[in-house]
């Protein structure tokens, strides 16, 4: 038996528009869902618990340390499974247990577990996420789709920010527990929008040809995966990126609670939802510099180099109004990050049959680079001050920018531009 390409089957039938609208708006749902509380729960347990510093980096750090643990078994198991969508639903659920768990019983034991629970449950939907748009789009259309996945996320983000802000001012932030809860029941009923039949499950992991009459990819071996130059000097790129990056953000909020007490919630809030404007924008046009060949690389060294330039800012000021214009700058980061990371995983991975698995172990890296910026910058700030802290996560990002652009190869390959009807296609 000749083998039969599974991107000429996928062309065969192209998705349906409602399975491409549940993927829009699984993505707009899950921005608020798969990163839990993130800094507003730094804001909440500095400003109303009234925890130390070391302390909210510690629990800070746990969601990001279980999510470290669980992304390769994550990967694993959603490469092997056929009921995504269901992992999904099942793990935005966990994500609303786990936050209604810290609005109840804020001690740290009860908000370090609860962390450990959203961080295993985040490690799911990531992959998740980026199987699913695999197997129904394809290898070729897939950097579009990414594209608009992240465009509504960052929507998402934006929207749930500007209800964050809302309820913390004027109803209290133990509500900002339940928005997120909220979202993930909503989640839990969109993703049923996508059709099933539709999801070619070889081709979400990553497959390029069906290799037996039993229709099953040989997947590549872990001994194969970790011979791969450019795969390691990738994950270590993405542990620095957010080591240097991570912790920003909370430290930012904060020195709001710090300096200016009763702006916190509001001022994080403003950041968020700037940084998520521009995220929005900067998402859309990633997507249509990679349309128009320009190389993977190049787009990911300006994320690297905009992170230096942030610390450096943050840490020479205590203002709301600066550091809000300030985290403009993430929206450029985070933006790039969002959506070329994923596109050069499935370079890498192209032919595999291991795209998810490395899309757990680059969740990996990132839990990792998260959970050492958490730490890390707590404890510097607590022992010398926000203004040293900050400088440290700069100097980190100046390092993962030198690595990667020493290190790192281009991964675009020759034959990925897309013509407008297959972007549409995509979208």
């Amino acid at each position: 038996m000749n083998p039969q390409p599974v991107e000429a089957q996928v062309d065969e039938q192209a998705p349906s528009p409602q399975s491409l609208r549940g993927l829009d708006g699984l993505n707009f749902l899950m921005a608020d869902v798969r990163d839990g509380l993130g800094p507003f729960l730094s804001v909440y347990l500095k400003g109303t618990q009234h925890w130390s510093s070391g302390n909210i980096g510690l629990v800070m750090a746990a969601s990001g340390m279980a999510a470290a643990i669980c992304q390769i078994p994550a990967g694993l198991l959603v490469d092997a499974a056929r009921a995504k969508r269901l992992l999904i639903a099942i793990s935005g659920l966990l994500v609303a247990t786990g936050c209604l768990l810290i609005a109840i019983f804020p001690s740290l034991p009860v908000v370090l577990a609860a962390q450990f629970t959203l961080g295993a449950a985040s490690a799911i939907i990531a992959p998740c996420l980026a199987a699913l748009s695999l197997g129904i789009v394809g290898h070729r259309l897939l950097p579009a789709r990414i594209s608009r996945n992240e465009t509504f996320n960052h929507a998402g983000n934006f929207v749930s920010a500007v209800l964050a802000g809302g309820l913390g001012q004027y109803v209290g932030a133990i509500w900002l527990f339940y928005l997120v809860c909220g979202f993930a029941v909503a989640s839990a009923l969109v993703v049923l929008l996508i059709k099933p039949q539709e999801i070619d499950h070889e081709l979400a992991r990553g497959a390029e040809s069906i290799a037996d009459d039993a229709g099953q990819h040989r997947a590549a071996t872990f001994r194969e995966l970790w011979r791969r130059r450019d795969l390691k000097v990738f994950l270590v790129s993405v542990v620095l990126f957010h080591f240097g990056n991570a912790a920003m953000l909370p430290l930012a909020g904060q020195v709001i609670a710090k300096f200016h007490p009763g702006a916190d919630v509001v001022a994080l809030s403003a950041c968020i939802i700037s940084a998520q404007l521009v995220m929005v924008v900067v998402a859309a046009t990633v997507g249509h510099a990679m349309r128009k060949g320009v190389g993977r690389k190049r787009i990911f060294l300006v994320a690297l180099a905009v992170l230096p330039v942030r610390g450096i800012l943050f840490s020479m000021t205590t203002s709301p109004y600066a550091v809000v214009a300030i985290q403009l700058l993430d929206g450029v980061a985070a933006g790039i990050f969002g959506v070329v990371a994923v596109v050069i995983a499935a370079d890498l991975m192209r032919g595999s049959g291991r795209f998810n698995l490395a899309q757990g172990l680059m969740a990996l890296a990132v839990g990792t680079g998260a959970a050492l910026s958490q730490v890390t910058g707590g404890y510097v700030v607590e022992k010398f001050g926000f203004a040293t802290g900050f400088g440290t996560l700069a100097g980190i990002s100046a390092l993962a920018l030198l690595f990667f652009a020493v290190f790192m190869p281009e991964t675009r390959p020759d034959a990925d531009s897309t013509e407008e009807g297959e972007f549409r296609r995509a979208t």
